[in-house]
């Protein structure tokens, strides 16, 4: 191995023990120099992260199986290294980074890699101040993790591996729970990282805006790697992308298809988009960009009857927090919003409010027309239906039936009602036939969709999603947000939260902005993401086909909507 190479597979392929089907990798050739910063994307079941458990020891030696070819991580042959001596050399923030999380505070879990490997207690001290500053957890030095934001037990999660100095650093999906600036900012810390020459990075993601910032981008499906070179090269392949079920960028999507432009000169962001757009005597239709306007006053008028009233609602918390300062809000039936904001704006607690999980410290929820403070959370919930940002919080029985025959079997439905909810709600979210199927067992996109069906199962007015595309790949996002948009046409009204920018600009009619407790904006989606910069200070960022539209003077939400709008060159 090259003095100058931190990290070589040669020929590396491994089968899980339980893997009926191929294998998670597949003769894989792969070599990362020192001070590389490397991005791998690829579709749920890649073999992303088992790649990145080959490279600390996880594979093969906690999770067993069969293993060829070899791994050479800083001069060490990793299956025949103990994982505890890997610790030294690599560090991996986990997909499921909460597993990685168990002190009793913040500052104890920054402290905890290094006082395993000896470091001297002034040394930590620092450490500890050094990494707070990187991943932004300053003011919760004390805190106990579990009350974290998931977004910032993500980041402390990152602190906690970044304080041991490792020479080589591996994040698997670190933005996943994190809002749009949150996002750039992990990679900030990524490029600060990359910037210190002598540390190797590799991050694994599904996100494609940020990865022009790595020194090579590299797509794997099937357990191979498929595309290996320049991000700028690599994020130009527009088709290859989208056949393997990676988002694409919007920006080279729009011009390939809609001027066929060639790859070479396919512009990669909003502002060269914008020269590019200019050079091919390109304009908007002022007609086409109208209708579309009309469109969303049409579906305003629609709408029904207000189904959720929120006026002055403020709470706060046992320990002081005030998470919400006199919101006014409400929602029709029909509508399909999404709440936006910073990860600890108010968003989660404003929802529970509306299903009767929390009760308001001041001001008024009602729901058609009952005051929750003066209706239980049983008959709240009759009307309003929650799911999970995670669905193996939700999920507990043993067979895909008894999960979803338990909403109307605690209402008091006979047997027959409960066969006709049952198998009424698996064909609204596409898993018929899975009746008798452990959904333990299942995907996380097939899970996300029983968890709907638990749900949708007790017929609510309204149904509230917490970050339903968190943890899928593009393809399973794009399969979770058709069936969101199936729901809403056949009569249920949406409430969603997520950090999934152009999920909302494709799927939501409206946007409530908030920030600090505070409503900061709400209209149609339309309106909120025409204002880039107002969205900029509650730490949201408009998708690049909507911020390149802006920056041409007309508000369009996809690639679609812009073919539609640009006149014939």
């Amino acid at each position: 191995m090259s003095k100058e190479n931190m990290i070589e597979l040669r020929n590396l392929s491994f089968q899980y023990k339980d893997q009926k089907d191929g294998k998670a990798l597949e003769k894989v050739n792969l070599t990362i120099s020192k001070g590389e910063f490397v991005l791998v994307m690829g579709p749920s079941g890649a073999g992303k992260s088992t790649m990145a458990k080959c490279l600390n020891g996880l594979v093969p030696h906690f999770n067993r199986g069969e293993y060829s070819g070899e791994v050479i991580v800083n001069g060490f042959v990793v299956k025949d290294t103990p994982v505890s001596t890997m610790a030294k050399e690599i560090g991996l923030v986990f997909q499921d980074f909460e597993s990685q999380l168990f002190s009793t505070n913040t500052k104890l879990e920054i402290a905890f890699g290094p006082e395993n490997f000896q470091v001297p207690r002034d040394e930590i001290h620092s450490r500890i101040l050094e990494m707070f500053d990187l991943v932004d957890l300053h003011g919760m030095e004390n805190r106990q993790p579990s009350t974290l934001s998931g977004g910032q037990k993500q980041r402390l999660a990152i602190g906690s591996i970044l304080s041991t100095y490792p020479k080589i650093v591996c994040m698997d999906e670190p933005t996943t729970d994190l809002d749009p600036l949150g996002k750039i900012g992990i990679f900030n810390i990524a490029n600060k990282l990359h910037a210190a020459e002598d540390v190797t990075l590799i991050i694994i993601e599904h996100e494609t805006e940020e990865s022009l910032n790595a020194d090579r981008l590299i797509l794997m499906q099937e357990g191979k790697i498929i595309l290996d070179g320049k991000p700028s090269d690599v994020l130009r392949e527009v088709e290859l992308m989208a056949d393997l079920g990676i988002m694409p960028l919007q920006i080279p999507k729009y011009f390939l298809e809609n001027f066929g432009t060639s790859k070479t000169e396919l512009p990669l962001m909003p502002e060269e988009g914008i020269a590019k757009f200019k050079e091919l005597g390109a304009s908007l239709d002022e007609q086409q960009h109208q209708s579309l306007i009309q469109m969303d006053m049409d579906r305003e008028k629609a709408y029904g009857d207000v189904l959720i009233e929120v006026s002055g609602l403020e709470h706060i918390y046992p320990n002081g927090n005030k998470a919400l300062a006199g919101i006014d809000f409400s929602v029709r039936d029909g509508e399909f919003v999404a709440l936006l904001g910073h990860n600890g704006s108010g968003k989660t607690t404003m929802v529970k409010h509306f299903n009767g999980l929390l009760m308001p410290t001041a001001g008024k929820v009602m729901v058609k027309g009952q005051n929750t403070k003066e209706t239980s959370i049983f008959e709240v919930g009759q009307h309003v239906g929650y799911v999970f940002q995670n669905p193996d919080h939700q999920i507990f029985s043993d067979t895909v039936y008894e999960e979803v025959a338990f909403s109307p079997k605690i209402r008091g439905c006979d047997q027959e009602e409960i066969d006709i909810r049952v198998k009424e709600a698996l064909a609204a979210v596409g898993m018929s036939g899975t009746e008798e199927e452990d959904p333990f067992s299942m995907t996380k996109g097939e899970r996300q969709r029983i968890a709907v069906a638990s749900v949708l199962s007790a017929r609510p007015d309204v149904i509230i999603l917490d970050e339903p595309t968190t943890g899928l790949d593009y393809r399973e996002q794009r399969q979770m947000m058709e069936l969101v948009k199936k729901l809403n046409r056949n009569g249920h009204t949406i409430i969603m939260i997520t950090h999934t920018m152009w999920v909302v600009s494709e799927y939501a009619h409206k946007v409530a902005v908030i920030k600090d407790g505070k409503m900061m904006m709400y209209g149609t989606t339309r309106e909120v993401f025409s204002h880039d910069e107002e969205l900029a200070k509650s730490f949201l960022k408009t998708p690049d086909i909507v911020h390149m539209s802006n920056l041409l003077g007309k508000t369009v939400l996809s690639v679609d909507e812009l073919k539609q709008c640009t006149k014939g060159v």
